[in-house]
């Protein structure tokens, strides 16, 4: 289990508490939430019309190729999310969370939009595709900057006692996202032709994008308006700046298990989640069919099962979240880890079979699994880390292996399937996600309950800041891992 050296034992007094007004908590994940699902609802468009995509951008390719390519593309824009998270990061040190917020969104609808923009490959030849590649790596550049942030700025403020179910509404935000970009693509295909989609009715939901980016930057700016919000902003942004100042990449090395620990949590959590989202609905439609010489089902249908799968992942996420405070985050992380390894062969031996029931309750199980970490992780990962470091060292860890290993889930097994023929690849490939996340739960100590790691306790108010101290005391609230003093080295060890 990963431990490190504790605080020095401290006696906590009430005013050391953080104390944030459950008002003011609930305008800050509105706000953060907001941001996930105008840039989430952009991902889900492209994942969910891939088949039209492929049809207008790579009509030369052969059908295995343009799915290759076509996958390909929509993992370039998390090839490049570090380099956004690089970027957006210190800027928001710099000018304010508020200013870099709005302005990764309005470049993630811009990239959106611009796709719906760029003429067929029939039309302009080989610039189409070109374009297309400029325009997904705006849409991955500007998400590097936002996701990692929004879990440190919300862990941080969120009560010791509520952090989970508080966390978990981020992800909720997300997964409104991919919902309506779902809801938006299967619209278009049910009340258009497909000659109609492939001639400029595929360009509707991208050309949506711009607006909803708008319209998500003026609710965010009303909602970040109250003064108590803006003070705590402020605070945060203070802090953060103060701590880097004197932040080396040294620092970060000396955490490495930790780095390693949320990298393969991170890759648990997102390999899953990709293979949904963005795998599903071209293995269901087109990959079976083509490869098994079936009928399958129709690409409308499919829409229709990964909708009614959201709605109840979407449903249960808050519901997992505020369990998760009241039985810890482990166990639910444990069961969607080796559930990973136990039912992907059984979940995909079911999508295989094509019927619509069995599809239905193939693409459920994984949704369930999906969501042991969705409502989880987003107040796990942020306690893996102490204050000074929390947001370089888990935007880092988190960009990293979304785009290494989670980002590109589609084109990695889409590529397998094609060279070997093995329609299974994506449980073999969910399990070994699963085995990853196994190992890396059980190297983490529990965080539910406890105060983050260099920062004082945090209370919903002043007489739950006075229980916390009352029971906690002597030594630091929650027995969590603190930071070490200045000058002394932070060490970490596997035990």
């Amino acid at each position: 289990m990963l431990s490190m050296h504790v605080d020095a034992e401290k006696d906590w007094k009430a005013s050391d508490c953080t104390v944030t007004e459950p008002s003011t908590i609930r305008r800050a994940i509105s706000a953060a939430s907001i941001g996930n699902v105008a840039e989430w609802y952009d991902f889900g468009v492209y994942a969910f019309f891939e088949p039209t995509i492929q049809k207008v951008f790579f009509s030369n390719l052969s059908h295995t190729m343009g799915e290759i390519a076509t996958f390909g593309l929509f993992a370039v824009a998390f090839l490049i999310r570090p380099l956004g998270g690089m970027f957006f990061g210190p800027l928001a040190d710099r000018i304010g969370r508020n200013k870099v917020l709005a302005a990764t969104m309005i470049l993630m609808a811009v990239g959106t939009f611009a796709i719906g923009c760029i003429p067929s490959q029939d039309s302009i030849g080989i610039a189409a595709p070109l374009l297309l590649l400029v325009a997904r790596l705006i849409q991955g550049f500007s998400t590097g900057g936002e996701y990692g942030s929004a879990m440190t700025f919300i862990a941080e403020y969120a009560p010791d006692r509520r952090r989970g179910y508080l966390g978990s509404w981020l992800e909720f935000g997300t997964f409104t996202g991919y919902l309506l970009g779902a809801i938006v693509v299967t619209v278009a295909g049910l009340a258009l032709t497909e000659q109609q989609l492939l001639d400029w009715g595929w360009r509707l939901p991208f050309f949506l994008a711009l607006p909803l980016g708008l319209v998500g930057v003026y609710l965010r700016s009303q909602l970040a308006e109250t003064p108590a919000f803006a003070a705590l902003e402020q605070e945060t942004e203070d802090r953060e700046r103060r701590l880097r100042a004197g932040q080396t990449a040294k620092d970060i090395l000396v955490l490495w298990p930790y780095v390693l620990v949320c990298m393969g949590l991170a890759l648990a959590w997102n390999v899953p989640n990709y293979m949904l989202t963005s795998y599903m609905p071209t293995y269901v439609t087109q990959t079976l069919p083509m490869m098994q010489q079936a009928g399958g089902i129709s690409p409308t249908e499919s829409q229709v099962l990964q909708i009614t799968v959201m709605v109840l992942a979407l449903l249960s996420i808050p519901f997992i979240g505020r369990l998760s405070d009241r039985f810890g985050r482990k166990p639910f992380a444990l069961i969607g880890a080796v559930g990973l390894v136990v039912m992907a062969l059984p979940m995909i031996l079911l999508i295989r079979s094509q019927s619509e029931a069995a599809v239905f309750l193939g693409l459920l199980i994984m949704g369930l699994l999906l969501i042991c970490f969705s409502a989880t992780m987003p107040s796990t990962l942020p306690a893996l880390f102490p204050t000074n470091l929390r947001a370089s060292g888990l935007s880092i860890s988190f960009n990293v292996s979304v785009s290494l290993f989670a980002g590109t889930t589609s084109v990695v097994v889409g590529s397998l399937v094609a060279y070997t023929g093995d329609l299974n690849w994506p449980a073999y490939y969910l399990m070994i996600a699963g085995v990853i996340g196994v190992v890396s739960i059980l190297l983490i100590r529990e965080p539910n309950g406890k105060r983050m790691w260099g920062s004082p306790p945090a209370a919903a108010s002043e007489q739950e800041a006075h229980d916390l101290v009352r029971s906690d005391n002597p030594g630091s609230v929650g027995s969590g891992p603190g930071l070490p003093g200045p000058g002394r080295a932070v060490r970490g060890r596997m035990a």
